[in-house]
């Protein structure tokens, strides 16, 4: 049997896009409040009963969170442009080593706008 948890953070920050459509307000300096949610698979360990303590989990978004949370995305190391697709990349990949094989699935989402990506590793 596998399990599959996850756990949600939100981070604010800015950006600039550079985009054919809606390209005026993009190109400017703006801001969006994003959430992201991580999604890991496993199997139950039979000792804890658990596919790993949450606690784990929401350690390692600490990190990531805090190399995104009031920061200007463009000027991220390693993020590329900031896109939602590139944000799900970024996330997956700075997550501390033990706990990038059981990443499953990563979505990206501002609320406000509607907008959402996920990442599904679990098709590839």
């Amino acid at each position: 049997m596998l399990f599959t948890i996850s756990q949600r953070f939100f981070f604010d920050a800015a950006h600039t896009l550079r985009r054919e459509i809606e390209a005026e307000g993009s190109r400017r300096v703006h801001g969006h409040t994003y959430h992201a949610e991580v999604f890991l698979t496993g199997p139950r360990d039979p000792a804890t009963g658990m596919v790993l303590d949450l606690g784990l989990l929401r350690q390692g978004l600490a990190v990531v969170r805090e190399q995104l949370d009031h920061h200007m995305l463009d000027e991220v190391p390693g993020l590329g442009t900031p896109t939602l697709e590139n944000l799900c990349v970024f996330i997956a990949q700075a997550l501390p080593a033990d706990l990038r094989p059981r990443v499953s699935r990563v979505r990206v989402w501002r609320e406000a706008l509607g907008d959402s990506c996920v990442l599904d590793f679990s098709t590839h």
